[in-house]
């Protein structure tokens, strides 16, 4: 049975079967998503990915699943300089998410499943991963909520988008799913990383990086836009493509996370 944590008493919860049980932790983030798209996107993508994951899963026969509150606030250090950004210290997040973890493991839980919503987690969580295992002999597990190279989420890209990433269409159109009222395409720019715009190998992201910030996506006038990509041609039914197709992306893992006996 899928339930929320926060909603079960006390007595419901010694009933539970912790051991089996996967407590599935939704990590967002609060930070600027350019012109067009609010603050809380992966927070509305967090929320919208839990609810398709649940649709999904409860299809099977009593999938045992807790949903923890999705955690609003992240590492958004590439942000920092964006207005209404908010974000932790990597060591404030890391500790966070520990003392969240210790907490599920004194009370016998066995199985986290983070479900990463904003790349900028994704290094603490990986390290945390790592770590809880070997401390605590518990199996932590790391869920990337979106399916961003899936063939048919790469299919909603509009032509001639290069470099969509976040704050783009794809992001922009996941909200629109949820509440297309949150979203203000008439106010939309199209960011591009001007600094590796012409580069070969050392890039944004890949095997040659360096840690990038939202002043390295510029509109094509040069003005740091902290997005990527053209999120003009967003709309809902591409985020409901997206939303679908990540969910169902995740369902084969998070079954053998239930068979898991690590």
């Amino acid at each position: 049975m899928i339930r929320n944590y926060r909603e079960l008493t006390r007595l419901e919860m010694e009933q539970t079967d912790r051991e089996e049980t996967i407590v599935l932790i939704p990590l967002g983030a609060l930070e600027q998503h350019g012109n067009q798209a609010p603050l809380g996107t992966d927070d509305i993508i967090a929320e919208a990915m839990v609810e398709y994951l649940r649709r999904e899963l409860e299809k099977e026969e009593d999938f045992p699943m807790l949903i923890f509150p999705v955690i609003p606030v992240g590492l958004s250090t590439e942000h920092r300089n964006f207005c209404g950004s908010v974000t932790f210290r990597p060591d404030t997040y890391y500790h966070m998410l520990y003392d969240i973890s210790v907490s599920l493991a004194h009370h016998g839980f066995k199985k986290l499943a983070f479900l990463v919503c904003h790349g900028g987690n994704a290094p603490i969580v990986q390290v945390l991963s790592r770590e809880l295992r070997s401390e605590l002999g518990i199996s932590p597990f790391i869920l990337s909520a979106g399916a961003f190279d899936h063939p048919q989420v790469k299919a909603t890209i509009s032509e001639g988008n290069i470099w969509d990433f976040h704050g783009g269409e794809m992001e922009t159109s996941m909200v629109m799913a949820v509440d297309e009222s949150l979203v203000k395409l008439s106010t939309s720019e199209a960011g591009i990383p001007e600094a590796f715009a012409h580069n070969k190998a050392l890039l944004p992201y890949g095997n040659v990086s360096i840690g990038w910030v939202s002043e390295d996506w510029k509109t094509k006038e040069g003005r740091p836009i902290g997005i990527g990509g053209d999120p003009s041609g967003a709309t809902a039914e591409k985020g409901r493509i997206i939303l679908e197709t990540s969910a169902r992306a995740l369902i084969p893992g998070l079954r053998e996370i239930r068979a898991w006996k690590g």
